[in-house]
């Protein structure tokens, strides 16, 4: 044999096992990210999906074109139409263009007009009509177009921040927290796990009131979008979408939620920016029909959430 073949055949060997390695990884990937899944969804519960079949055919979003795309979150304990009041509600836009996330939350006390059924606290536009009749409501209120919705039931809450952060999300608790959370949180920096950093999420029980759990809410996000950029994170993305699902009612198809999720974790995507509705100056404290609610200014509202969305940092 020619020293022109053993080259030759070297050269093809060397390609077979290039190929042969690569096929391997792949192979390892995804029985890894099967895997993984599997390890999420054993964590979870199964979900009863008939409600969210409900939902998907009820919403009427705005169709989405590449550039800006608004998600209508709202957390709640309980699944379904008529399953309560939303316990929280928040607005998550995202500029595929300039990269930028925000998150607006809408305090759930705000004084509306839902449509077809009059002036009602916001969060009772969810209980009445579910993501649909809240989308409206927002439209109606602010003239902001809601593309898709994510119902998020905050049994999850505990074991998708274990899955993201498992050495925890360090906060300052202001003071002693306990009433309507099943614990009790001293005050001091520590750092809080599953259960306890939900505990630290929820609570209203003091002068802030509603004001400081949007806050906290606003800075646990924040918190957890960071650790979810890591590599560690990342290798975890399978497990964690296996433990988010059965918590989740979304109409988010999944090549959207994959191209989204390209797009933050590997492109160039810059720190979330938070607003509060009402802001500052615009509501006052109300009570009507026995209800305490905030009365606000419509239109200066409109005006700043407006800006805040559209504006190019």
């Amino acid at each position: 044999m020619g020293r022109v073949e053993q080259r030759v055949k070297k050269r093809h060997r060397k390609r077979r096992i290039v190929l042969l390695t690569f096929l391997l990884l792949m192979i390892a990937g995804v029985g890894y990210a099967f895997y993984q899944y599997n390890q999420g969804l054993n964590m979870a519960d199964v979900k009863d999906t008939s409600e969210e079949t409900k939902h998907k055919e009820s919403f009427q979003g705005e169709d989405v074109h590449y550039g800006k795309i608004n998600v209508l979150m709202i957390g709640s304990d309980t699944r379904g139409e008529g399953g309560g009041l939303s316990d929280s509600i928040m607005i998550a836009h995202y500029d595929q263009d300039t990269h930028e996330p925000k998150l607006v939350s809408i305090m759930r006390d705000t004084y509306v007009s839902i449509p077809g059924i009059g002036n009602r606290r916001i969060n009772s536009a969810y209980s009445n009509g579910g993501p649909e009749l809240l989308r409206q409501t927002i439209k109606e209120n602010f003239d902001i177009d809601i593309n898709y919705y994510a119902i998020v039931n905050f049994a999850g809450f505990s074991k998708v921040v274990d899955i993201i952060a498992p050495n925890g999300i360090e906060v300052n608790v202001p003071h002693k927290m306990q009433k309507g959370i099943d614990m009790t949180l001293q005050p001091g920096r520590q750092v809080l796990h599953g259960d306890k950093l939900l505990g630290y999420v929820r609570f209203r029980k003091d002068s802030q009131g509603d004001f400081g759990r949007v806050a906290r809410q606003q800075e646990v996000i924040g918190k957890l979008k960071t650790e979810a950029m890591s590599v560690t994170s990342i290798m975890k993305l399978p497990k964690l979408i296996g433990v988010i699902n059965p918590y989740v009612d979304t109409n988010i198809d999944s090549g959207t939620i994959l191209s989204l999720s390209k797009d933050v974790l590997f492109g160039n995507t810059k720190d979330t920016q938070n607003l509060r509705i009402p802001v500052d100056g615009s509501f006052w404290d109300a009570n009507i029909n026995g209800a305490a609610v905030l009365q606000i200014d419509v239109e200066k509202n409109k005006q700043a959430l407006q800006e805040f969305l559209n504006s190019n940092n």
